[in-house]
């Protein structure tokens, strides 16, 4: 694993060490975490569980339109 070392001013320090406090990890973790995330290839599997969740949502029927007009070939 390597290692990477971040200049920041106090007061973003003092953020950082804040959030980091607040979930439950150390700052090492914390920066690590946010960028995995904002890295990924991926949808997180949060948001992929959400597909087909909402069952109020009517999505309208296909009606018929008439009928297409002839195209031009080129």
């Amino acid at each position: 694993m390597s290692q990477i070392t971040l200049y920041v001013d106090p007061r973003t320090e003092a953020r950082l060490k804040a959030a980091a406090k607040a979930s439950g990890m150390s700052v090492s973790r914390w920066v690590a975490r946010l960028i995995e995330e904002r890295t990924a290839e991926r949808w997180p599997d949060s948001i992929r569980n959400l597909a087909g969740t909402w069952s109020d949502i009517s999505v309208p029927k296909k009606r018929a339109i008439g009928k297409d007009v002839r195209r031009e070939r080129f």
